[in-house]
């Protein structure tokens, strides 16, 4: 804890644990800091970041709260969910999180990320702790073997328990919009807010993760298999595999129970094991969008993408 806050006081970068994945922070509120998060991970700087604060004291000195995002943050924070909110004057959140944006994505962690805040007593900007594109880091270990060489401190606080992003929301009058599914499933958010999420993007970039490549991969992805062919490495999910599936280079099962929470937690780890296969391709069996499922296939959508539109 002291080591980040001392290199977070001199706008440096720390990675840190959360309870979805592991983040790479920098003092919001110092451009340098901020700067040190893109230039770590290689990130466009279209690309807004989340910036996560202490307490709804903090968090409402930066972003005006209407009454549905207030209620939410009530229901779900601390945890995996991620306000859009419109950016308050004199909010002191430095432009480059915001990319140019009227509005913020905010968010409240659990454990150790939330005590750091609180002891910084300013707001972090903490995208995912890796390379530009490439899998979200569960592991401290994850973090060290992708971006060991280009930061100072990694604190390993164990594996994430919900192991994907944060859910990001956004309303909009009456309405509240599902900008990015995430450890939070949408029938849990619908049960507080008593209506249906909209779905995607009005227009255009948002809030952070909606580029169309995303979480990517050195090796290419093949969503749906029906089978595996020759040279393929399988991740698969639940207890009936594929054609072909003993052939397969190298093989990791998300849950073999069929446990979507269980199936979330393992994604990103089970992707770069199969990345280090050396296989060229990785072939993904069909996964249920119910619940967390929604969440899981957006990644491996994203994952599949073309990569000239990596984030």
């Amino acid at each position: 804890m002291e080591r980040a806050l001392a290199l977070l006081e001199g706008g440096d970068v720390v990675a840190i644990p959360t309870e979805t994945v592991y983040g790479l922070a920098g003092d919001a509120t110092n451009g340098v800091g901020v700067a040190r998060i893109f230039e770590a991970k290689g990130r466009p700087r279209f690309n807004p970041l989340i910036a996560h604060v202490a307490d709804l004291a903090m968090a409402e000195r930066i972003a005006t709260f209407d009454p549905l995002s207030k209620r939410l943050a009530e229901a779900f924070w601390p945890g995996p969910l991620t306000l859009v909110l419109a950016l308050r004057p004199g909010n002191g959140i430095h432009p480059l999180v915001t990319a140019g944006l009227d509005t913020i994505a905010l968010r409240m962690p659990k454990g150790f990320g939330g005590e750091l805040i609180a002891r910084l007593g300013r707001p972090l900007a903490a995208p995912s702790a890796n390379s530009s594109g490439k899998i979200s880091a569960t592991t401290a270990q994850a973090v060290a073997a992708d971006l060991g060489a280009k930061i100072r401190l990694v604190v390993d606080g164990g594996a994430t328990p919900v192991g994907l992003e944060s859910t990001i929301v956004k309303v909009e009058g009456d309405t509240v919009r599902l900008l990015r599914p995430g450890g939070i499933a949408a029938a849990d958010i619908e049960a507080v807010i008593g209506t249906k999420l909209q779905r995607g993007a009005t227009a255009g970039i948002e809030a952070p993760g909606m580029l169309a490549s995303h979480y990517a991969p050195g090796a290419s992805v093949r969503l749906n298999a029906q089978s595996v062919a020759e040279g393929e490495a399988l991740l698969a999910f639940g207890g009936k595999r594929v054609e072909g599936w003993q052939a397969a280079v190298a093989l990791r099962n998300l849950s073999a129970s069929g446990d979507l929470r269980e199936a979330a937690s393992n994604l990103f780890a089970y992707l770069q094991e199969l990345d280090r296969s050396g296989a060229a391709t990785i072939a993904v069996e069909s996964i249920p969008v119910d619940g967390l499922g929604e969440a899981i296939n957006d990644r491996l959508f994203r994952a599949a993408a073309p990569r000239d539109k990596l984030d």
